[in-house]
C-alpha cells in the first residue's frame, strides 16, 4: 500500500501569505500527492476576488483535489454581503469548488469524505464557531461503513470536532463531541482539519484510541504562535518488529500512525469532561503490551515564542487481542512541513 496525503487549510485569499503560498506549490510538485486536501477557510471574507485567487492557485495544482469550506467562506462584509450569506451561503463556494458537503474521493487503498462543520448562520453570536447536525453524521457514517477494511478511511471538515488542548483559538462545534465519538465508532482512521492555524496530531481520547485528529497550520499571514506549513501524510507498510520513532520537522515533530482493523476491539470510552484532545503534535504507536492497553507517547510542539506543551503517557482503551503485532498494520507517517526554507533554498 501507498498513498501520499498533502494537507493545507486557513489560507485566507486576501490575506494570503504570498512567498508561503508559492513556496507551497513548489512543494506540492515536488512531493507530487495522490491528493490535495484543503479543510477550509481558502479566502478571508468570502468575496468573489478571493474565491477567484483561491479557484487561480488550486488551479496550478495539477493533482487530484477534495476540498470543504470553512467559516470564512461564506459572504462577510457589508449590507448586500450579508444578505447573501442569509440567502445563499454557499453559492460563490459551489460554484467554483462543487458541493460544500459530502463530497467523495477514492482511492486504491484509501477514501475520503468531506464534513461541512461551517454555517452561514446560527443562534448564537459568534457564527465563525462550527456545528454538525445529527443527519451529517447519519450519513457520513452510512458511507464510512461502505469502506473495505484494508482501506484508510478519511474525514476531512474546517473546525477540529473537540477542543484542542493548549491550542491558540477554540472550535466549539455543537455537535462535535458526538460526531467524533461516532467517527471512532465507525472506525474512521483520520479526521483532518484546520481553523485554528496551528498543527496538531493527537488522537481521539474515545473508544480504542486509533482514530487521530490532524490539523493542519496556515498559509496566510494570520500566523498563531507557528509558521506557515502543510502536512504530509505518507502510508507505508511497516518493517516487522520495528518501533515508529519521531523525526524532527523544522519546528514540529513527525509522528507515525500504527493501524490494523485486525482484531480492532471496542474499548470502553476514556472521554474527559470537557472533550478535550491531547496538545499538538504527538506520536501515537499501536503496540500491543502485556497489559493489553494502547498508549499515546509523549509529544512536543514548539512555538516561535518556543512555549512548550507536552502530554504524559495515558491508557486509552483496551481489549488489544494477541497477534496483533503479526497483522502488520499499515503505518501512516505524519510530518508537519514548513514551506519558507523551500523559497529560501532557491
Amino acid at each position: 500500500m501507498s498513498l501520499r496525503i498533502i494537507q493545507v487549510s486557513d489560507i485566507h485569499f486576501g490575506g494570503e501569505n504570498r512567498i508561503a503560498t508559492e513556496a507551497a506549490l513548489v512543494q506540492f510538485a515536488a512531493l507530487e500527492p495522490d491528493l490535495l486536501i484543503v479543510a477550509g477557510d481558502l479566502t478571508r471574507d468570502g468575496a468573489t476576488p478571493e474565491f477567484e485567487a483561491a479557484q487561480a492557485w488550486l488551479e496550478r495544482v495539477q493533482r487530484p483535489q477534495l476540498i470543504v469550506p470553512g467559516n470564512h467562506d461564506t459572504p462577510y462584509l457589508g449590507p448586500g454581503e450579508i444578505l447573501e450569506r442569509l440567502l445563499h451561503p454557499w453559492r460563490r463556494y459551489r460554484h467554483r469548488f462543487g458541493t460544500e458537503d459530502d463530497a467523495v474521493w477514492t482511492g486504491t487503498d484509501a477514501a475520503a469524505f468531506t464534513l461541512n462543520t461551517a454555517r452561514g448562520a446560527q443562534l448564537r453570536w459568534n457564527w465563525s464557531k462550527g456545528a454538525v447536525s445529527g443527519a451529517q453524521v447519519f450519513r457520513l457514517r452510512q458511507r464510512l461503513g461502505s469502506v473495505a477494511d484494508t482501506a484508510v478511511r478519511i474525514v476531512v471538515c474546517h473546525h477540529p470536532l473537540i477542543e484542542i488542548t493548549g491550542g491558540p483559538m477554540t472550535a466549539r462545534v455543537r455537535g462535535g463531541t458526538l460526531a467524533a465519538e461516532t467517527l471512532v465508532e465507525a472506525r474512521a482512521d483520520l479526521v483532518l482539519s484546520g481553523h485554528i492555524h496551528t498543527p496538531f496530531v493527537p488522537a481521539y481520547p474515545f473508544g480504542d484510541g486509533k482514530t487521530v485528529a490532524v490539523g493542519s497550520g496556515t498559509l496566510s499571514v494570520r500566523e498563531r504562535g507557528a509558521p506557515p506549513a502543510s502536512t504530509s501524510l505518507k502510508s507505508r507498510a511497516p518493517i516487522s518488529g520495528s518501533r515508529p520513532s519521531p523525526s524532527n520537522a523544522r519546528a514540529f515533530r513527525s509522528g507515525e500512525v500504527g493501524r490494523s482493523n485486525a482484531g480492532r476491539a471496542p474499548g470502553p470510552d476514556t472521554k474527559n469532561g470537557a472533550a478535550d484532545a491531547a496538545p499538538f503534535p504527538v506520536s501515537i504507536q499501536a503496540d500491543a503490551q502485556a497489559s493489553g492497553r494502547q498508549r499515546i507517547g509523549p509529544g512536543l510542539a514548539r512555538s516561535r515564542r518556543r512555549r512548550k506543551l507536552g502530554i504524559g503517557q495515558r491508557p486509552v482503551g483496551q481489549g488489544v487481542k494477541p497477534g496483533l503485532k503479526e497483522a502488520l498494520p499499515v503505518v501512516l507517517v505524519i510530518q508537519i512541513v514548513g514551506v519558507l526554507p523551500d523559497i529560501a533554498d532557491q
